[in-house]
């Protein structure tokens, strides 16, 4: 695959993730970089590990004070370098037909961006898109959150979110900007094989500009009983209308 820029790493703090699901992705995939283990004996000798990091055993008590209180380790804890940047053109490169791109207008809680990821996978999406100074780091409560799915899913940074979008309607996908005030429906608003889904934060919604660089508004068409959906549930349901509609 062609590369359009250096990839690097974010410069961030290096994250600690827990929980089984998440930790066992993470070393599951070649492209994380893990710098230590932390792991209850028990479930140590479960694991299949190579010795390319420190592993030290530890009883539930002392996993415990490694992560935020009461956050669920479930006997396994790890630190690890953030993954490394994704080009835009390079995630487009693997577009195909039937699989949408979520792109994300300034969604920075860690939860929503996780749970995100995780509907992503159950959908097959193509990867998420977000604005770089405008989203969330890499951290336990994303990856938590994600459940696995943020080593699955590729996540593309950019600078200028209106730029990528331009970027994105060059690579022939019909990009629908999720808006409560919207005339049309997203089953209306569907259009080609290639679909972008924009989701803007709650409360907020999208910026003005994002919108303008969008073929379609759509709404969710919800029960007057409540004003708004959880951006992580919008985008869940509007993946799974993309699925519907696709046949799949």
């Amino acid at each position: 695959m062609a590369k359009r820029r250096k990839a690097k790493q974010r410069e961030a703090r290096t994250p600690r993730f827990w929980g089984r699901h998440t930790v066992e992705a993470a070393l599951a995939n070649p492209r994380r970089t893990i710098r230590k283990l932390w792991v209850t004996p028990d479930i140590l000798g479960t694991l299949d590990l190579s010795n390319k990091f420190p592993v030290e055993t530890a009883g539930v008590a002392d996993l415990a004070r490694l992560v935020p209180h009461d956050a669920p380790h479930q006997g396994m804890v790890i630190e690890a370098d953030p993954l490394e940047e994704i080009a835009i053109e390079d995630l487009l490169d693997d577009a195909e037909d039937g699989r949408p791109l979520l792109v994300l207008d300034q969604v920075t809680d860690p939860h929503n961006v996780g749970a995100i990821m995780r509907s992503a996978a159950a959908f097959d999406a193509l990867g998420i898109v977000t604005q770089d100074r405008h989203a969330p780091p890499e951290s336990g409560a994303l990856a938590k959150s994600a459940s696995g799915a943020l080593e699955i899913v590729p996540w593309c940074r950019v600078v200028n979110l209106a730029r990528a979008l331009d970027i994105i309607a060059d690579a022939e996908f019909w990009r629908v900007g999720l808006a409560g005030e919207a005339d049309s429906s997203l089953a209306e608003s569907l259009g080609p094989k290639r679909i972008a889904l924009v989701l803007g934060a709650e409360g907020a919604g999208l910026r003005p500009n994002i919108a303008e660089h969008c073929d379609a508004l759509a709404a969710l068409p919800i029960s007057d009983r409540i004003e708004s959906l959880n951006v992580s549930n919008a985008a869940a349901i509007s993946l799974y209308a993309v699925a519907a509609q696709r046949g799949v």
